[in-house]
């Protein structure tokens, strides 16, 4: 069963790696890695390679950055002579990026069947593109994977066949807990000259927050009196520093003492920082998921999340941008009155052996059909 794996941003590179990993054991499966290009930098992608001990992609699209309309299509039209060339089985595809929308539709339009992985988040926000194409990919694909327990009630409600859907857990948390001890061999916190738990980390790079003048100047005074109280460690990505300059609020920003940007770190530098970390502040998908398995307290800075189960059993807390109630949460955990959190069901470093053992079944299936 030959089977194409696609990547394209940082987020895909945690979640294909133990895929690729387990595929490695079975002889049943020809793989191919397609890498698209969506992010491609040596901070935004070649380091997380190495990091996450990935084979160098088979193919690289080498697609760049444009916008979201420009992106898609560009992939789809590289992405459909990869498949005329390989005529593969199956595509198995990651997460909600771009990239994932892009091959996804180029192999349901060629008749090529499409696996997802993370299938069924729902934030309801159509105004994310994510939410966009997670919900295009989920209708296209003929299995899905899912990574939480209420995903699988989302899908039902959209008239998704339960045949097709597969319950095997998180596969960014299989790389969490593989890399986990690897990762404290990094002398991040040692460069970043912070000490464990005396410091919190910041990520905010979705278009909803840094594209907004308007959202970016009620963040400001945020971060403000949040690194008054705490330093905070941000590794800022390229496009966002752009937007701080573009809105003429670098100036403000480099005016804080307690803020230290720095470029896109690599996984396990970031592993290790959001580990050690007193509090994780984020409008990104994956850190909610990441900071529940390592029980530390996340402020998303989103009016929604695709994730509440790490609302409800994890140590997440929607706070959107609202300022009173940010300000109460850090002070809640500067003080130690955070309650224990849980770990969702799966989240045990198994998930790809989980979808493994979905594609045996399939490959068996085939065998049986010829």
């Amino acid at each position: 069963m030959k089977l194409i794996l696609v990547a394209g941003a940082r987020p895909n590179f945690m979640k294909i790696a133990p895929i690729i990993r387990a595929l490695e054991n079975a002889a049943e499966f020809e793989t191919i890695l397609v890498h698209t290009g969506q992010h491609y930098d040596e901070n935004m992608s070649k380091v997380f390679f190495t990091d996450l001990n990935i084979p160098r992609p088979d193919i690289n699209l080498e697609v760049g950055s444009g916008s979201h309309t420009w992106q898609t299509a560009e992939i789809m039209k590289k992405f459909e002579d990869v498949l005329k060339d390989e005529s593969p089985d199956m595509i198995i595809v990651v997460g909600d990026v771009n990239s994932t929308i892009a091959c996804s539709l180029t192999a349901a339009k060629m008749g090529i069947r499409v696996a997802h992985v993370e299938a069924g988040l729902r934030s309801y926000n159509w105004e994310m593109p994510e939410e966009i194409n997670r919900v295009l990919t989920d209708r296209l694909s003929d299995l899905l994977f899912t990574s939480c327990s209420d995903a699988r009630g989302n899908l039902l409600k959209e008239g998704i066949d339960d045949g097709r859907i597969h319950f095997i857990g998180n596969v960014m948390i299989d790389s969490l807990l593989k890399n986990v001890d690897l990762a404290e061999r990094s002398e991040v916190l040692e460069k970043m000259k912070v000490a464990p738990g005396e410091y919190a980390v910041l990520t905010l790079h979705r278009p909803s927050n840094v594209d907004s003048r308007e959202n970016l100047e009620l963040i400001l005074p945020i971060l403000e009196e949040a690194s008054a109280r705490i330093p905070i460690i941000y590794p800022a990505h390229p496009r966002t520093k752009k937007q701080f300059e573009r809105f003429g609020l670098d100036t403000r920003i480099a005016a804080m003492d307690g803020l230290k940007i720095t470029g896109p770190l690599g996984y396990l530098d970031f592993l290790k920082l959001v580990k050690n970390a007193k509090l994780v502040m984020t409008d990104s998908g994956g850190i909610q998921e990441e900071t529940t398995v390592l029980g530390v307290p996340c402020l998303t800075m989103r009016e929604d999340t695709e994730r509440p189960i790490t609302i409800t059993e994890g140590t997440n807390t929607l706070v959107g941008l609202n300022a009173d109630l940010i300000s109460k949460r850090i002070g809640e955990i500067l003080s130690d009155k955070d309650g224990a959190a849980g770990i969702p069901e799966l989240w045990d470093g198994k998930s790809a052996e989980r979808i493994v053992d979905v594609l045996l079944k399939e490959a068996q299936m085939k065998k049986d059909d010829q």
